[in-house]
């Protein structure tokens, strides 16, 4: 192997941390070798701390190198990882027609405002005090037991390459793992994971690990791994109930159930947009790039991440499922909106991000009232405004060859193939419009 080099792009500091520690280690020749390669922290830190280096929730986050030669990492102590091929990673798909289920928020609490959960703990909170942690169990009283980081036990598993039938055998000795949230019933113990966005996947070993913690302090109940999401995009809670089916595969997770809620749900109506819509003021194009950010529930989740904290790039694509290249992408979309401002750290040079005053005060309004407000920061730029008037006078978004008609017909300062990459996230915000209206 004469070349790690991953990419001619810029590299993230862990991209360059592991290309060094693939070189030095000669990792990729012992994983040809013998299918997967133990390295421990300190071998790690001799080039950036362990923790920032081996903590990978989605696919997209992992380094450059392990996506390349289809790799990811595990831990299998306190101080020791493994590398190997394997299939690591859940694929989560959300359903397109299940109902969220409409839940009423209990009189006399004021301490959780559920129009504003900015933490997974407060998501959390909120979704066990309004009684849905109690529905997924079919009303069964649950209580809320433990939560936070716990050593893992002494277990062995079977994990499959991602390329082939291929199985390795693991053992884990007294590894670390956190738990979002445990609640127990008389029946059944609940292992939640949380995120506070909308995922594309997740790391089984966040439920896998707790899962064989609990399985074996508590045997006599059921043991249910669930991952929740909550986007204040959406205003949804989604639970991804999952079984492991051979306690001994990692791979044996199964989708059992999913189930959405809201909270005292509240409907945006097409009187609603086109009421902002005949107020609409032109501004003029910002000091920032046209938006290249397809989905736009995405900013609304990023803006999420830096409310009350400042966060440099490198850590957005850490904490969100970003890889280095979208994080640029969003951040400049969000910046387009006049929603977040970026400065460079004068003492690391790293760039950081933060809320604009705009952008902070937007994201504490009510949902509906949030909602509409981050509609129309977007409609007072000309060609959204034109391709929603389209939208409005013909009853459906304009194709792609039309929207770069409009394009070229406004005062954007942008060439034609700009235009025609830029193109697509013009007509998938206009349809994040329409799909948030109801259809009642």
């Amino acid at each position: 192997m004469s070349d790690l080099s991953t990419s001619q792009k810029q590299q993230s500091k862990n991209d360059i941390a592991w290309e060094k520690l693939f070189k030095k280690y000669h990792i990729l020749e012992n994983i040809y070798k013998i299918g997967f390669f133990e390295i421990d922290s300190a071998s790690i830190n001799e080039f950036r701390e362990s923790r920032l280096m081996a903590k990978f929730d989605h696919y997209a986050n992992l380094p450059e190198i392990f996506k390349v030669y289809k790799l990811s990492i595990l831990s299998i102590s306190r101080n020791k990882y493994i590398i190997g091929k394997f299939d690591s990673y859940l694929n989560v798909t959300y359903s397109e027609t299940l109902e969220a289920i409409p839940v009423e928020f209990p009189k006399g609490i004021e301490s959780i405002d559920y129009t504003n959960l900015y933490s997974e703990s407060s998501a959390l909170s909120c979704a066990f005090n309004t009684g849905i942690i109690n529905n997924l169990i079919d009303g069964e009283e649950s209580y809320h037991t433990v939560y936070g980081r716990m050593s893992t036990g002494t277990f062995k598993f079977n994990i499959n390459k991602v390329i082939d039938d291929t199985q390795y055998n693991i053992e884990v000795n007294n590894a670390q793992c956190e738990i979002d949230a445990g609640f127990e019933s008389e029946q059944y113990f609940l292992l939640l994971e949380a995120k506070l966005y909308d995922v594309d996947d997740f790391l089984i070993r966040q439920l896998y690990y707790p899962y064989r913690l609990w399985t074996s302090k508590i045997p006599s109940k059921e043991v249910i791994p669930i991952l929740m999401t909550y986007s204040n995009s959406s205003n949804i809670f989604s639970f991804f109930i999952y079984k492991f089916d051979d306690i001994l595969n990692y791979n044996s997770i199964r989708l059992v159930e999913q189930r959405n809620y809201v909270i005292a749900p509240e409907t945006i109506t097409h009187e609603d947009v086109s009421q902002i819509f005949k107020s609409i003021t032109i501004v003029a194009e910002p000091n920032a790039p046209f938006p290249q950010a397809n989905k736009f529930e995405r900013i609304i989740d990023l803006l999420t991440l830096l409310l009350d904290k400042e966060l440099t790039k490198e850590e957005i694509t850490a904490n969100y499922q970003f890889d280095e290249r979208q994080t640029s992408y969003y951040t400049d979309a969000a910046r387009y909106l006049g929603l977040m401002d970026k400065y460079v750290d004068p003492n690391t040079r790293e760039i950081i991000f933060r809320l604009s005053d705009e952008g902070s005060h937007l994201l504490k309004k009510r949902y509906k009232i949030k909602i509409l407000s981050l509609i129309e920061k977007f409609l007072q730029h000309q060609v959204f405004y034109k391709t929603f008037e389209f939208t409005l006078s013909n009853g459906l978004i304009p194709d792609i060859s039309e929207i770069r008609q409009i394009m070229q017909c406004c005062s954007l300062n942008i060439n034609i193939t700009t235009i025609k990459r830029r193109s697509s996230t013009v007509r998938r915000w206009i349809g994040w419009i329409v799909n948030m209206l109801s259809d009642e």
